[in-house]
């Protein structure tokens, strides 16, 4: 495996670049704005081509780089379900699992730091990504973003520190110059969480910091939630890999901000003869319906159900508004598929303006 640990000396903050070494498809964890150019070079010059951004969690420290590595490089930028940033292209849980050729990754959630915090665990190399949910020797803090020390310190009791003690540690941060730890050090030696200290303990030593606000939280949680982009290129941010002709002779197209789309009503007409995928959570199914003869695939495992859909059958990807359907039409086209636009206004518009429950 390709393996780099990169640090943005400003925010102490870790990036980590994974990439496997046949196939040549990469990952980042963690990317920094300020350091696009730099994580950009290095991917260029080790032949790499990039396929995730991963996120730990919401930053309040940095701006997030995955947006503009969407832009320049078309990777997927992923992020908890429970982190709140609709911008990304996938939203992961545990028991999810991305693939670099031959590499596995399992995301684990690990919230109390934040809600959406979640590690990143590779179990045939032995490594684990734990953003700001467990330091060196340390923790991330829980008096802010939705933080609870109690969920906190489930989260690492029972999700990190049940790993094989030799597991090696990267976490997202680290303010004394150490780069790596492991399972079996922390439970001994974290002056938090380790050395069998109580939940109760936990708690005590937690509410008893004295920490200072994060000097970039208020621009920085807002711009993540973004994925580090401003709302203008946020909603330009994808244009399809298609063939003007080919999509032109299966729908009546019209872009917007490069994205393919089709109107409701002449979904309505075509519905029988389309391949309708619904890429909202089931949970959004109560409030508003799908279309009957709809596909439902959340948008986060898409990537990995694709081969359930007919690469040659003329697509209409649908959402609560169109901004997720809109990321379902780029993941396609990236994927080979050809026919495929989102349809105007997403399931809001189908049923204020047909009445139909789907």
């Amino acid at each position: 495996m390709i393996f780099r640990q990169l640090i943005d000396k400003e925010s102490s903050t870790y990036t980590y670049l994974l990439a496997d070494p046949d196939s040549k498809e990469a990952l980042l964890i963690d990317p920094v704005r300020e350091q696009f150019q730099r994580d950009h070079q290095l991917i260029a010059e080790l032949g790499l081509t990039l396929r995730y951004t991963l996120e730990t969690h919401m930053h309040a420290d940095h701006v997030t780089a995955s947006g503009l590595f969407r832009q320049k490089l078309r990777s997927e930028s992923v992020v908890s379900i429970n982190a709140g940033a609709d911008c990304a292209s996938r939203h992961v849980q545990s028991g999810d699992k991305l693939q670099l050729g031959e590499i596995v990754l399992l995301v684990i959630e690990t919230p109390g730091h934040t809600n959406g915090c979640i590690s990143f665990y590779l179990p045939a190399q032995g490594m684990v990504f734990t953003g700001d949910a467990l330091l060196i020797r340390g923790c991330g803090r829980t008096d802010f973003q939705q933080g609870s020390a109690g969920r906190l310190y489930d989260s690492i009791h029972h999700n990190i520190f049940k790993l094989p003690e030799e597991t090696l540690i990267y976490p997202g941060h680290d303010y004394h110059g150490r780069t790596v730890t492991s399972v079996g050090e922390e439970k001994r030696h974290n002056p938090r969480l380790g050395g069998g200290k109580s939940k109760i303990e936990f708690k005590s030593i937690m509410q008893g910091l004295k920490l200072g606000y994060p000097r970039k939280m208020d621009e920085a949680v807002p711009a993540n939630l973004q994925c580090g982009l401003p709302t203008a290129q946020l909603d330009s941010d994808f244009e399809p890999q298609l063939s003007p002709n080919a999509v032109d002779s299966w729908a009546p197209i019209h872009r917007r901000n490069g994205v393919p789309e089709v109107s409701k009503a002449w979904v309505k007409e075509n519905e029988s003869r389309l391949q309708i995928v619904d890429v909202r959570e089931q949970s959004e199914h109560l409030e508003l319906p799908p279309i009957s003869t709809a596909i439902c695939i959340p948008l986060a495992h898409l990537a990995d159900q694709l081969k359930q859909l007919t690469k040659g059958k003329g697509t209409v990807l649908v959402c609560k508004s169109g901004r997720r359907s809109a990321r379902a039409c780029d993941l396609m086209a990236q994927h080979g598929f050809e026919h495929v636009a989102s349809m105007t206004g997403g399931m809001l518009s189908w049923h204020q303006q047909s009445g139909s429950c789907g």
